[in-house]
Parts: C-alpha cells; structure tokens; sequence
C-alpha cells in the first residue's frame, strides 16, 4: 500500500486501554482483509489452517490485512516467506500505522529482485507525518526460502527492528531535539502485496513479468504483547502505566546491550546500502536524531 492511500485513511480517535498478550492465533481471530479478498488465500494443514496466511499480487490487484484493533507500544512481530524466483517490480510491505491526520507509521518494505539478485529491505519512520528516514539494506539470508521472523520492540524510550534475533535499526525518542516520538498515537497492524514497478527495483528499471503471476507472499504466526486500543473511554493513562511493567518497557528493552551495538556495527558494515543519514544531496543538513543513530556505535 503507497503512502497516497495511507493518507487517504480517514481520521479517527481511539480511546480506553487495557493490555494483552496474543498468542500465534487464527488469522481472523486479529486480523481482517482490506482489499483484494479474492487474492488471499489460507494453506496449511488441519493443524496450521488459519494460521497461514497467503498475499498475493496479480495484474489487475494486489491483496492485505489490517489487524482489528490498534495498539500502543509493545513488542509485535511476525513470520514470513517472500515472494521467490523473479519478483522484480513487487513490494510486500508490512508495518504499523496510525490513522491521526499527522500520522506515525513503522515500515518494513520488502523490495523485488531480479532471480538470483538479493532482496532489499527498506525500512521508515514516519513522526507526526514526517517521513523521509529511509535506510535500505540488503539481507543476509534468501528471504524467499523459509520463514523469517521480522518485528518491532516500541517502548518509551526507543524503537527497535527486529530480523530473527538481530536488531537492524534503532529510533531513539529525540523528543529533546525538536523530533516527535511516537508514544501516543495507537498504530494498527498492516500488511499487503502490490505492484511497485515504478521505483522498486533498479529505481524502476526493472519491471514487473506478468507472465509469472500471480506472486505470493506468505505469513504466520502473529505475535503481540502490547496494549490494545478500544474504541469505549478517554482513558490513555492504562497503556502508559502498564509500560512500565510489561516486558516491553523493562530496563533491558530501553537501551542496547552491547551484543546489539555490535549487531549494528555489523549491519552497517556489512548489509546497508542507503542512510538517509548519510545522503548529502538529500539534506542539506544532517537530520538531528541522525546523532542517536547507529553511526555513532
């Protein structure tokens, strides 16, 4: 889904708290589909039905999920499997968003390749509308091959990208620099497949084969310990009181070990292709919250 639809999203104020841990559960049970429900299918066995979750993109439309409710900090993840073989020209996105006027939004963009060439993962961060925080990286793993664990750890304090058990990207709250944080606009869960041959692959240079499709990307086992957002009471002091004693919020969650600090020097090393921190013909000046970001490790 392009940002032109998110802000198409129409405003809407979520009120009353109370905290929850979801298991890996039936896709329906947190989730609803969005658009292109004839695109979405669910494999699996008796065992796994429900749980598998199947997006998938054609010529005429692409597919996603939102979940039912927002939340409001916490740790939330997922697996999946991307689209394999020559996916050129396909996005399989999947982040959190708000749906305020000036919204917040935490984004993994999975970009298609070539056959043989690796998949880039682009991630945002989107403050009170302000966007243009892009870092790209290449993965370290064939995305295309198994499921991957990709998920957010939100806190008061920093935000978190998770691949498997790697941290790839830190948000730090620079609230003390000008930056707005996002810790108080509720964010659901999307996620969708669609057609990006403008600018995904070689800056568009590579389109999309329609003679392959219809592409599929695959999902399972959502995950969340969070605060779930209701639409009942004016009530937001629940969510920042639970912070505080939910894994999410503990001391070890609100600063980097050092095993991470060294899992982003790595990163950064090793895998990233573009920082909006680095690009000077972009900026002018550095962005400020550039300063809490991995280069300074």
């Amino acid at each position: 889904m392009g940002h032109e639809m998110k802000l198409a999203l129409a405003f809407l104020c979520f009120t009353s708290f109370y905290v929850t841990v979801a298991r890996a559960s039936a896709f329906w049970e947190d989730f609803y589909v969005n658009f292109g429900d004839w695109m979405v299918e669910y494999p699996g066995d008796e065992i796994e039905a429900g749980n598998i979750v199947d997006l998938r993109l054609d010529n005429t439309t692409g597919s996603g999920f939102r979940s039912k409710y927002p939340f409001l900090y916490g740790h939330i993840g997922m697996k999946l499997k991307l689209v394999g073989g020559n996916s050129a020209g396909t996005v399989t996105s999947y982040y959190l968003a708000s749906k305020f006027e000036k919204w917040c939004e935490l984004d993994f963009e999975f970009l298609g390749n070539k056959s043989g060439e690796p998949y880039i993962l682009q991630t945002n961060v989107f403050s009170e509308g302000k966007g243009d925080r892009e870092q790209r990286i290449f993965l370290w793993f064939d995305p295309t091959e198994d499921y991957h664990y990709y998920g957010i750890i939100w806190n008061q304090d920093l935000i978190q990208f998770l691949v498997d058990d790697t941290v790839i990207r830190v948000f730090h709250n620079s609230k003390d620099l000008g930056i707005p944080y996002l810790d108080y606009q509720p964010m659901y869960v999307y996620s969708s497949i669609w057609n990006g041959e403008d600018w995904a692959t070689c800056g568009g240079k590579e389109k999309t084969d329609w003679n392959l499709q219809p592409f599929a990307a695959s999902y399972k086992d959502f995950e969340i310990d969070s605060c779930t957002v209701h639409e009942d009471h004016n009530d937001i002091h629940d969510c920042y009181e639970k912070l505080y004693s939910s894994g999410y919020g503990q001391p070890e969650n609100r600063k980097l070990s050092q095993k991470q600090i060294q899992d982003l020097k790595r990163i950064q090393y090793n895998y990233v292709i573009y920082d909006y921190c680095t690009d000077a013909k972009r900026f002018n000046t550095t962005p400020p919250e550039c300063a809490r970001n991995w280069p300074q490790y």
